[in-house]
Order: structure tokens, then sequence, then C-alpha cells
């Protein structure tokens, strides 16, 4: 029970760092392999989002852009009041708590997904999405 509490107050600092403007890495984050984390990707995120800027809806919002983006910020799509609330932007030091246990950190998320538990998995799946913006 207090390794659950722990883990909560350290997500909460990593938000309340984030929204503020600071990037706080409560682990390591290895190197990830972007080909890799479109195969975890399409396994694993496909059922509830995209990777392009405009198309269907589905249950999540795109992720098309979504390093760097502050939450809750796809415009028209209806946010959790959780992730409304949230006041994070994603950078992959964040994606990569997040992504561990989406509950854990944002409350009152309506996200079901149960996390990514490999780190390895977890960085690969972000340097994936790091991919994912308009050419420059």
């Amino acid at each position: 029970m207090i390794k659950g509490i722990l883990a909560i107050a350290g997500a909460a600092l990593v938000v309340g760092l984030a929204g503020a403007g600071w990037a706080q890495q409560t682990a390591a984050m290895p190197q990830g392999n972007a080909t890799a984390g479109e195969q975890s990707f399409r396994r694993l995120c496909t059922a509830c989002h995209i990777v392009t800027a405009e198309g269907p809806r589905r249950l999540g919002p795109t992720l098309f852009g979504v390093v760097g983006r502050h939450s809750g910020s796809v415009a028209g799509f209806n946010y959790s009041r959780g992730n409304r609330e949230a006041n994070v932007d994603w950078t992959p030091e964040v994606l990569f708590e997040y992504l561990k246990n989406p509950r854990a950190m944002v409350a009152n998320t309506t996200m079901a997904f149960a996390g990514i538990r490999d780190d390895q998995e977890r960085a690969n799946v972000i340097a994936y999405l790091q991919t994912l913006r308009p050419a420059q």
C-alpha cells in the first residue's frame, strides 16, 4: 500500500513539475527504436488512436504531434475531466511516466488502457510518436 501511495505521489510530482514547465524523469528512459515502437503502437494503440493530423474520430484523440503538445488541446475532441485538467506538456519524459500507468498519473481519465510496463517498449513507442509531426 505504501508503495502505491509513493508511486502516485511521484506521478503527481511529475505532473506538477511538467505543468510548471519542468521536465522530471523518475526513471531512466532507454533509447527508443521508432520501428519497434510503431509495431507496438499498432498492437496496443490503434483501436483508439489515429496517427494522422486529420481522420476519423476514435475513442481517443489523434496522436499526430502529441510529443510537445499540451494535454487536452486537440480541437473538437471531448476530453475527460482528468485530461482537460492535467495541465501537462507531453514531453518524452512525461509520456514515459504516463504510459507506464495512465490512471495513476492522470486522475479521472476515461482512458481504459492499463499501460506499458516494459521500459524499453515504452521508450520505443515514444520514439515512434516523435516521428508523428508535420514535415519541416
